[in-house]
This record gives C-alpha cells, sequence and structure tokens, in this order.
C-alpha cells in the first residue's frame, strides 16, 4: 500500500459519517462526502488541507483551484472562499484533511532554522497550491496512525505536527509560511486588518479606520488586503455579512428583512440584491433549496 492509499484508508476508518469531523488530535479535522456537492461559501482559518481521495475545487475571487491526491493547499490567513467537492462516489468518497496551523509552533520553528529568503515586498496570495513529496506525507501518514493508538497522542502527535510544519518551511510554501509567523510581516498586517473586520462586520467602516488597526496607509492596506484575499476590505466585509446571515436564515426560522438588518443591511433590497448575486438566489429561494437539498442528501 503507498502513502496516498494508506493515508485515505485511515481517514475513511476513522470518519463513517459526512461532513467535518474534528477528532483527537489537536487542530485536525477529517472529512468526507459520498458525492459531489453544490458550491459552499466558507472561511477558511489558516491551515494545510489534504485530499486522500476524490477531488476538490475552491474559488478565490476570480482564482480556481482544483486539488486532488498528491496534492496539497496551504491557507496563510482567514478567507472567504467557494469550496466545492468535484469527485466522489458512494464507493470511492472524497476523503481529505485539514489541520489548522498553530503560529506559535511556526514561530518556535524559525527561530531554530534562522534568517530564510527575504521578504518579498508583497505578501502575494492567501493560499498557495503544492505537491506532496514523500516526507510530508509520511508524517501525515504518521499523525493519523496516531487514531489507532490514542494513548500516544499527547507526546507524538505535537512531535509529528512539529515535523509537518517543518517540512512545509522546507518547501515551496516557505516565504508565505514565514510571514505567519513574523508579527510586522506585511500578511500579518493584513490579517489585523481581517481580524477587526470580523469583529466589526455588522457595523460601518472607514478604510482609514482598518488601516489604523492595520498599522499600515490606506492605499498600502487597500494593495495588501487585494493581494492576500483578492478582494478589497469593503467586499470581504460583505461576504462575511452575505455568509453569517445564510447561516441564520439556514438555522432558524427568520425573516430574511430581519436577518439582513442584524448582519448590518439598512435596506431588505440592497441586501436581497447582494444575497441573490453571491448565492444565486433571493433568501427565501436560496434557503429553501439548501434544506431540500440537505433532506434529499440524508435520505
Amino acid at each position: 500500500m503507498d502513502g496516498l492509499e494508506e493515508l485515505a484508508g485511515l481517514i475513511g476508518r476513522h470518519v463513517a459519517d459526512e461532513g467535518i469531523h474534528p477528532c483527537a488530535i489537536p487542530r485536525l479535522a477529517l472529512i468526507r462526502s459520498r458525492q459531489r456537492t453544490e458550491p459552499v461559501h466558507v472561511v477558511y482559518q489558516p491551515s494545510l488541507c489534504v485530499v486522500a481521495q476524490g477531488a476538490k475545487q475552491v474559488m478565490l475571487g476570480e482564482r480556481v483551484l482544483r486539488y486532488a491526491p498528491g496534492q496539497f493547499l496551504v491557507v496563510s490567513v482567514d478567507l472567504p472562499i467557494v469550496g466545492q467537492v468535484i469527485q466522489a462516489e458512494p464507493d470511492r468518497p472524497y476523503l481529505a484533511l485539514q489541520l489548522h496551523l498553530d503560529p506559535a509552533m511556526l514561530a518556535a520553528l524559525l527561530l531554530e532554522l534562522g534568517p530564510g529568503p527575504s521578504p518579498a515586498p508583497d505578501p502575494g496570495p492567501g493560499l498557495l497550491l503544492s505537491t506532496l513529496d514523500a516526507n510530508l506525507l509520511g508524517a501525515l501518514v504518521r499523525l493519523l496512525r496516531l487514531l489507532d493508538q490514542p494513548v500516544d497522542i499527547p507526546v507524538l502527535a505535537p512531535l509529528i505536527e512539529r515535523e509537518i510544519l517543518y517540512r512545509l518551511l522546507r518547501g515551496e510554501q516557505t516565504a508565505m509560511l514565514r510571514q505567519i509567523a513574523v508579527v510586522e510581516s506585511r500578511l500579518q498586517q493584513v490579517n489585523r486588518a481581517i481580524s477587526w473586520i470580523k469583529r466589526n462586520f455588522t457595523a460601518p467602516f472607514s478604510i482609514e479606520a482598518v488601516a489604523r488597526e492595520a498599522r499600515m496607509s490606506p492605499s498600502a492596506l487597500h494593495q495588501h488586503f487585494k493581494a492576500v484575499t483578492a478582494m478589497s476590505p469593503l467586499q470581504y466585509q460583505k461576504q462575511l455579512r452575505l455568509q453569517e446571515a445564510r447561516r441564520l436564515l439556514l438555522a432558524q426560522a427568520r425573516d430574511a428583512a430581519d436577518v439582513g438588518h442584524e448582519v448590518g443591511y439598512d435596506s431588505p433590497s440592497q441586501f436581497s440584491r447582494e444575497y441573490r448575486r453571491l448565492f444565486g438566489a433571493p433568501p427565501t429561494r436560496d434557503i429553501t433549496r439548501l434544506r431540500d437539498t440537505t433532506l434529499a442528501f440524508e435520505a
């Protein structure tokens, strides 16, 4: 059995149900889907995402990335992404893992590794697609094997996670990962702006206020924010508002106008118009379709 087959077997054995499932190993989640999915709007946190079986497509702005077994995605900041499982069958489901990145562990490794390449003036996109090598794949397999020996997890999981981050830092993702751990890097300045917007997304804001939080000029913030997220700060805020509105409408039987007001829209017509532009249908029709799809899937 090769490494990818073993990785898929370990994920399949430890997660029988559809969806994303945290497990006994800190920061690790296992993912399973037995069929292709509709595009799903989610906010990815800084993480390593690896497909063991099947294939997935993610969209960030105009960028479309497709990744399959043998490839992995690294996300450096919280990003509103459209994700879609594009290859899965009941007898050969989509299987993947997501490991959230620990900035403190990255910073400790960087101290040991010493100076790296000079940082680029522009932080670049907040997600990158790469190919798994044998060393990284082997470390991931050993991490998941711990699920069969849970008594070993507290001691061995941090060591293997550290190796995984080390392998990433030695690969083509190193420049982006170094910026995650360096407090005053351009990426971290953008991340401060993102964190502020996430805390205040229901209220109007000025670009000057966000720039002060990021400790950048407004023009520099706009340039670097768009380089990382493929959108402006105001577009990022809009994505958060609409995703939260969709979550509230799906979870609760509430009036769309009330939900729109709760997430920051004073105009119901503007809320409905922007919701339809993002999700392809006005709120009531979209939520009805989502619920019908969920019921059909569960059946």
